[in-house]
């Protein structure tokens, strides 16, 4: 589909497709020689406000950074999100028109900081607000690989897109909660959002991405984040990590994984058994 300016496209659109407006989060510390690092996406529907906020938050995704830009902030870049969800809240988050959201934007550009710019608003015309937001973060901002095996996981974004087709084949989408924050239950200012969660008979279910072949060393982070949320929590929670790997007794980092992981009372999920573990739980959410 090709991108046009919004108002060439509100009489254009078809009757299942919507109207959307994004920008493009830049990082650019360095105003005279003009270069920037596009770091996340704003996606939105002008007239009603609702919007999708996604930014870099993976280990790899700060290092290409860093490559760039070897004195990069990366507490500023970590930051981001909360600065940006407390001006959300002075529209009302997404309850803000569209007017308001004009307003909101225009703001921004005067004073975000200088290592952060907005660029140009586009249109897009698309069904689905989460489902195009994953599609233009792939194109604009998601670490670009080179081709491999037909069919292999690679990256969590790569992973994330094939459990968002699966929850969506299964009828379950639009009732599973996406990037759940955590820092209430750790600490003011943690970064995480876990990809999925959902309830079920009184329980609260959290599902993650971990690829163990890229950054097995996240198997910690998440095993402690379960740690904090089953303490923490007023309620029964319940945890899954979706690997990219099937986890093999035979390989002594795949035992590491899989005993962090369950000793911390999370779930391991093969991505090639994710459908059918879905299939189990289709049932029982709410």
């Amino acid at each position: 589909m090709n991108e046009r300016d919004t108002r060439t496209q509100a009489n254009n659109a078809p009757a299942d497709e919507r109207i959307f407006a994004y920008r493009i989060l830049r990082y650019t510390p360095n105003l005279v020689r003009d270069e920037w690092v596009n770091i996340g996406v704003l996606l939105f529907a002008p007239e009603t406000g609702e919007r999708r906020l996604r930014l870099i938050e993976d280990q790899e995704e700060l290092n290409r950074v860093h490559r760039l830009h070897p004195q990069a902030d990366e507490s500023l870049l970590l930051r981001l999100r909360d600065d940006l969800e407390d001006r959300f809240q002075s529209v009302n988050g997404k309850s803000g028109g569209g007017n308001d959201w004009q307003a909101l934007l225009a703001k921004w550009d005067d004073t975000l900081s200088n290592a952060l710019q907005l660029s140009p608003q586009k249109g897009t015309l698309a069904q689905d607000l989460d489902a195009e937001l994953e599609r233009l973060y792939g194109d604009h901002v998601a670490l670009q690989r080179g081709s491999g095996r037909v069919g292999a996981p690679g990256s969590r974004a790569q992973m994330r897109s094939y459990c968002q087709q699966v929850f969506r084949h299964a009828g379950l989408w639009e009732r599973i909660g996406k990037r759940a924050p955590i820092s209430q239950f750790t600490f003011p200012g943690d970064p995480l959002r876990i990809d999925y969660s959902y309830r079920r008979n009184g329980t609260r279910g959290f599902v993650h991405t971990l690829p163990v072949r890229r950054a097995p060393g996240e198997t910690k982070n998440l095993a402690y984040t379960a740690g904090r949320i089953s303490s923490k929590a007023p309620w029964k929670s319940e945890f899954a990590a979706i690997t990219d790997v099937e986890l093999n007794d035979g390989i002594p980092l795949h035992c590491f994984v899989r005993d962090t992981l369950r000793d911390a009372g999370i779930e391991p999920v093969p991505l090639d058994h994710f459908a059918v573990w879905v299939a189990r739980l289709k049932p029982m959410i709410q």
